[in-house]
């Protein structure tokens, strides 16, 4: 791990690496590196939390043991024979991502839905030299600060310099070493933190490649035009979905970049209860961008969709209070996939709207540095995008992605820090962790 010079003088990642404490007879963990921290040992919730808004009171609904031992064996069945599964019968892979991926697979077969495995697989050692270069200070000394913020109550990211922060470093370093053009940007440490709870720091930095560049192009880059041009496409769906919440939001002038900039970027990881979390991230790796649309349009439904619902937030204040703190019962995980699965909001109707949206952009603001064409709707797409550059290539060893830079131009990232945190909805949440 090369450390910047703040490390060098005893700062945060000067942490030695904890382990775990003790095993609950269920299996959830007794301490953790949260001791380190002088918290109270508690037994952790079955996700790994110790506390927190996204700690799991109880158990959620449990899958019958001969059910969830039948998922297992069918997700199986399909890992054996991926590709086949992808091209002939992807209907099925679709329905069962949205049932949701067992635990125990679920880091395997994220890593296949996104492709990422492959990635890994034709790149060998390449994590290992990102690491060895010595990576940019500016952007070092930023991602340490960032990283006790990455869901502080989780028994993997408690402790300052644990185990847990310490392949966040390396993870987000590595990525800044990758893509030195694009550098870091804040939104993208919580979504490596969910990657590292599934899967060693390699396999992560991988399937972050895939987000970043394959998922969400442009979402990280400086000046955040993805996102602000997807803020646009989101909002004039509101408009078709749900009349009264566009309304209610156009009234107040509460633009779409003061609530969706979180959600979006960092794929409703610090926004749901962590069970619905799993699911939408089951989902978004099968399906792509669509499902997080899909997301931040049923939760504005929920919250703003009715007269008896804008009765409790007359004013701006209110409404962003509401946005920012929603109450865990209006999204319960089955009711949000239900909600989700049935929203007739297609990738052909995004597609459409985003043209739209761009000559919307380019009348008022000029080009766009971003290109939109770049992103991939989830495992059919990229599916597909590799078969086709199989059947173009000359035959030699081919990488996808791996090899291949981003095209198009992309800015410098030195003002991305402070794009992101002029965001007023940023500026509390990230704090606070």
């Amino acid at each position: 791990l090369t450390r910047s010079p703040r490390e060098e003088s005893g700062g945060m990642m000067s942490g030695t690496l904890e382990s775990l404490s003790g095993i609950g007879e269920d299996g959830s963990s007794i301490g953790s590196d949260s001791e380190i921290n002088g918290l109270a040992v508690r037994r952790t919730d079955k996700y790994g939390f110790l506390g927190g808004t996204q700690y799991s009171e109880g158990s959620d609904k449990d899958i019958r043991v001969d059910v969830a031992r039948q998922r297992e064996m069918k997700w199986l069945d399909m890992f054996n024979n991926w590709d086949k599964w992808v091209s002939r019968r992807f209907q099925k892979v679709k329905l069962r991502c949205r049932k949701g991926i067992p635990s125990s697979l679920r880091a395997k077969a994220w890593q296949l839905l996104s492709n990422s495995k492959e990635l890994l697989d034709s790149n060998p050692g390449r994590f290992e030299e990102l690491e060895r270069e010595p990576g940019d200070p500016k952007w070092l000394d930023i991602i340490e600060k960032d990283l006790h913020r990455q869901f502080p109550f989780h028994e993997m990211f408690a402790a300052r310099g644990g185990h847990g922060q310490q392949d966040l470093f390396r993870v987000l370093k590595a990525y800044t070493v990758y893509r030195p053009e694009e550098g870091y940007c804040q939104a993208q440490a919580p979504v490596a933190a969910v990657l590292l709870m599934h899967m060693p720091a390699e396999h992560a930095f991988w399937c972050l490649v895939q987000i970043c560049e394959t998922y969400l192009p442009g979402y990280y880059s400086a000046g955040l035009e993805a996102i602000q041009l997807d803020g646009e496409i989101f909002f004039s769906l509101l408009r078709r979905v749900c009349p009264m919440a566009y309304r209610h939001l156009k009234k107040f002038k509460i633009d779409p970049i003061l609530y969706m900039t979180e959600w979006f970027m960092c794929v409703f990881s610090r926004t749901l209860p962590w069970a619905s979390v799993l699911r939408v991230w089951d989902m978004f790796f099968c399906e792509g961008v669509k499902i997080v649309f899909r997301v931040g349009l049923v939760l504005l439904k929920q919250m703003l969709g009715s007269v008896e619902k804008l009765r409790e937030v007359q004013g701006m204040y209110e409404t962003m209070e509401r946005l920012r703190n929603i109450p865990p019962d209006s999204i319960r995980e089955d009711l949000l996939v239900q909600e989700v699965v049935s929203l007739a909001v297609t990738e052909a109707l995004i597609e459409r709207e985003c043209t739209i949206q761009v000559r919307k952009w380019r009348e008022s603001r000029g080009e766009l540095t971003h290109q939109p064409g770049r992103r991939l709707n989830g495992t059919r797409a990229i599916h597909e995008h590799k078969r086709r550059a199989s059947a173009i290539s000359s035959g030699g060893s081919f990488s996808f992605l791996g090899s291949i830079p981003p095209p198009g131009p992309l800015r410098a990232s030195s003002s991305l820090l402070v794009k992101w945190e002029m965001l007023p909805y940023s500026t509390g949440a990230w704090a606070g962790g």
